[in-house]
């Protein structure tokens, strides 16, 4: 005698392999669960995988605060420093100078050619407290993070872009030498203005195509050279030691400065993209649980035709004494198994390929030559993923209730039929 509920074997004995139409549905319905499951669980940790790792990205170079004078510089920085640096929730403070450049170079392997010209932006930096506010001394490739003198450090994909290597030189304008060379163009006595030559001496590589690509990094002593800053700062970077506290910590600093200057946050500069992200990742999940809703209509559809061709055997049932519930157990009972099944195998997929995402992208770059997450548009080496719990067991809960609810109008006809109507015809 078996010991399971009597509904529970009625169901998984209907279930059984046979070689019908309704166990084609069947299969169907577990494949289209499974797949749903799987592709929400590939693309919701990719998606929170771009989030998490975006946010590494910009934390690690970027730094949490920026402190800015109401003027067009700040000069008396160093005492800026000591009030910032004595709120308890600061890590780290450094003075900084950003601003656009004109670099020229022509590498010794060009045989020739024109020079290469890009305009990156230039950051001047303390080499001394650098580490305090930025992984950027960590993360040298090759060379070192030696700015003394007239050296940069540049980012690899710059190196790459600029056929660059550590040793190498370039020219550098400041915006000051582009406007004098504008105001002397056309006039008798025009001279010609000369660019600063810098040798590079090392090499980055944060992990961001945004960062690697369009920022070159000098000495805050070089930086105020170019920018004729004496010894005046264009701000100061401010790394926390909670990110997430940013609002908070800006509010206390607003005040212990007073109204002579502002304050930005490492939220209020990546806005755009990280309110993007979240967006994109709401509506992929809403647009493909759509592929959940598509299996729980073949779930319907099996259920009902399981009704009409188990109709004499509920009638019989019926006369046997079984209640409208138990009648209705039996096929939610064979909607639940349909989703356990489908919930179960999608969760294994959808985990096996995000732990082999880019094993199975290097193969596919290989095999076709195609790049199908460039880094220059996405701004990662490859794909990242994180898998989140609570966004798992949403996926997850969620499919096995619309498996459920796929059967639920079924079950209730079933329950409703009565012994006479389904036995008049036999």
């Amino acid at each position: 005698m078996s010991k399971l509920p009597f509904e529970l074997m009625l169901a998984l004995r209907y279930l059984r392999p046979k070689r019908t139409f309704v166990s084609i549905i069947t299969l169907i319905s577990i494949l289209g669960v499974a797949l749903g499951v799987a592709v929400l669980i590939i693309v919701i940790s990719v998606m929170s995988g771009f989030d998490h790792d975006l946010r590494e990205k910009i934390l690690g170079f970027n730094s949490h605060l920026k402190v800015f004078s109401r003027g067009r510089t700040m000069e008396n920085y160093t005492d800026v420093m000591r009030l910032v640096s004595s709120n308890k929730n600061v890590h780290g403070v450094a003075p900084f100078v950003l601003g656009q450049v004109l670099v020229e170079t022509e590498p010794a392997n060009t045989n020739g050619q024109d020079a290469l010209t890009a305009a990156p932006y230039l950051r001047g930096v303390d080499v001394n407290a650098e580490s305090s506010v930025s992984i950027l001394p960590k993360k040298i490739q090759s060379g070192s993070f030696d700015l003394s003198g007239e050296s940069v450090v540049i980012g690899r994909d710059f190196a790459d872009s600029m056929d660059l290597s550590v040793g190498d030189r370039i020219s550098i304008y400041s915006p000051a030498d582009l406007k004098k060379m504008k105001d002397q163009r056309g006039k008798p006595n025009e001279e010609a203005v000369l660019p600063d030559d810098y040798t590079v001496t090392g090499i980055f590589d944060v992990g961001y195509f945004e960062y690697d690509a369009n920022i070159i990094v000098t000495s805050l002593e070089n930086a105020q050279e170019l920018y004729n800053l004496d010894n005046s700062v264009h701000g100061l970077m401010v790394m926390l030691n909670n990110p997430y506290k940013a609002d908070q910590v800006r509010g206390q600093l607003l005040q212990t400065l007073g109204p002579n200057f502002s304050i930005t946050t490492w939220m209020d500069e990546n806005s755009t993209i990280l309110g993007a992200l979240l967006v994109e990742k709401n509506v992929m999940f809403y647009l493909l649980f759509f592929i959940v809703l598509v299996a729980a209509l073949c779930i319907l559809s099996a259920q009902i035709t399981f009704v009409v061709q188990k109709t004499r055997e509920i009638g019989m049932l019926k006369a046997l004494g079984a209640t409208r519930l138990q009648i209705s157990g039996i096929f939610l009972f064979q909607s639940a198994i349909i989703g356990v099944i489908g919930v179960a195998s999608g969760f294994g997929l959808g985990m096996l390929a995000v732990n082999y995402r880019n094993e199975f992208l290097h193969f596919m770059r290989h095999a076709t030559g195609w790049e199908l997450f460039p880094a220059a548009i996405y701004g990662f080496g490859e794909l990242p993923a994180v898998i989140t719990p609570g966004d798992i067991a949403i996926i997850c809960g969620c499919s096995f209730v619309i498996c459920i609810l796929g059967g639920v109008l079924p079950a209730i006809r079933a329950g409703k039929l009565k012994p006479v109507e389904a036995l008049r015809y036999e």
